[in-house]
């Protein structure tokens, strides 16, 4: 049974217990307090579940030990039978659902919310960073995929200077498109065009022969 409280400091009102906004598995609770109380501080920290990046398809998280005393004052603080859960506030309503759990590989989010998708239609798609992204792809980053069977398609950048591509042939639905992405033709980019800020990619992973979404 999940026992809501809050930070001494927060002003984030008691809630009901079916109103706590995250699931904390047994399994979860008892890996996080042997480690929690491994610690140092131990029972004086909580587990602090905060929302790093909401590009779709899915939300980003950090997983964290933090002291309780720390917490901000728009803090949600849950107890889940002795081990304490940090929301931030932006991020109550997008972890609201959510179960913590731990398996054989570690500790999993599952998150029934999902970023909201981008409109790709206020991008920028033409102009001279436009022109210099596409020269990239097309004499460096496509080539390279090719061995591969795949390719990179620039959709547009928006005013923040990040790139959004989509994957197509061999890297669309594969289990490793998106560390391609991240490992590869990101730090390309990046590293011809040090203005881009970031290298996005808004394929649909949940079609494909291997979709890497279910």
């Amino acid at each position: 049974m999940t026992t809501p409280s809050v930070s001494p400091f927060a002003t984030v009102p008691l809630a009901a217990p079916d109103q706590a906004p995250m699931t904390v598995t047994a399994a979860a609770r008892e890996k996080l307090l042997e480690l929690r109380d491994a610690e140092p501080e131990g029972n004086r920290l909580g587990v602090r579940v905060e929302i790093i990046a909401d590009t779709p398809p899915e939300f980003a998280y950090d997983l964290s030990f933090a002291l309780l005393t720390k917490a901000d004052l728009t803090d949600r603080v849950d107890v889940h039978e002795g081990l304490r859960t940090i929301i931030p506030g932006k991020d109550v309503e997008n972890l609201r659902g959510a179960t913590l759990d731990y398996e054989r590989d570690g500790l999993v989010l599952r998150n029934p919310n999902h970023p909201k998708p981008i409109e790709l239609g206020t991008l920028t798609i033409a102009g001279s960073l436009a022109e210099e992204v596409r020269a990239i792809i097309d004499a460096e980053i496509n080539p390279a995929l090719d061995a591969h069977g795949g390719f990179v398609t620039f959709v547009g950048h928006d005013e923040d200077l990040a790139v959004y591509l989509t994957m197509g042939g061999g890297c669309h639905g594969c289990s490793m498109s998106r560390m391609t992405m991240v490992q590869g033709v990101s730090s390309m980019i990046r590293e011809h065009l040090p203005t881009v800020t970031r290298v996005i990619d808004v394929t649909d992973h949940t079609s494909g022969d291997s979709p890497y979404y279910h």
